[in-house]
């Protein structure tokens, strides 16, 4: 095993452990994605027809603003006990450590959404028929928006103002993402086909994944300057 994949798996066994020991944030997305799916639910009247008509719409933007919540507090515990700084004087690769760390975070947050989905949906009034598609719209999305959300936390994270700042630099950027993912949904609801939408999102992901966290560990190094 390269020393780069052993940084990663060591890192990523790590968040997994941690995380495992406040579940509580974990379960804080899911919630807060029920709860704003069932805010949007009664503000629509519970009326199938609309609920069917915006439903998408909506599950794609409870799942930015739920992906939002979680990646806010992706470096806070790190800056808080110290680790941060262990991961900047670190002899392993910061890129190689910050691959495990967002891929454990998708695992734990963005996974979990993905499996709270087909609750969503049920709120949601969608066609059931389409949930293959959709589970795997919001796996490439929800990924995809925490690559988003691991740079702009680690170019926040030491700032007084962070959380603003987080939301100005990502919600514009996670957008596109967003649009792709539901284009890919509403096409397949009108009988099209949904393949454009979805590998949009997949070549925006992939895109991500291959350079975020190379910029992430970038402006973590700038910002400790």
């Amino acid at each position: 095993m390269s020393r780069e994949l052993r940084s990663v798996t060591t890192a990523f066994r790590r968040e997994i452990k941690l995380a495992l020991k406040r579940p509580a944030d974990i379960w804080l997305s899911v919630g807060f994605a029920v709860l704003v799916t069932m805010l949007f639910g009664i503000a629509l009247g519970g009326s199938p027809n609309k609920l069917a008509a915006a439903g998408p719409a909506v599950l794609f933007t409870t799942l930015l603003l739920a992906s939002f919540l979680a990646v806010s507090r992706m470096f806070a515990e790190d800056l808080e006990d110290g680790s941060l700084d262990q991961m900047l004087i670190s002899p392993s690769s910061l890129t190689a450590i910050l691959y495990g760390k967002v891929l454990a975070f998708w695992c734990l947050h963005g996974l979990s959404l993905v499996l709270a989905t087909p609750i969503l949906a049920l709120l949601l009034r969608l066609d059931m028929d389409q949930l293959p598609l959709l589970l795997l719209t919001c796996t490439i999305v929800t990924l995809g928006l925490n690559l988003l959300g691991l740079v702009g936390a680690a170019l926040t994270v030491r700032l007084r103002a962070g959380a603003m700042l987080l939301a100005l630099i990502v919600l514009p950027l996670m957008v596109p993402l967003l649009v792709f993912g539901l284009g890919a949904v509403m096409s397949a609801s009108q009988g099209e086909s949904g393949i454009a939408g979805l590998a949009l999102a997949a070549a925006e992901t992939l895109l991500l994944l291959a350079l975020a966290p190379a910029a992430a560990a970038l402006g973590l190094r700038i910002t400790s300057e």
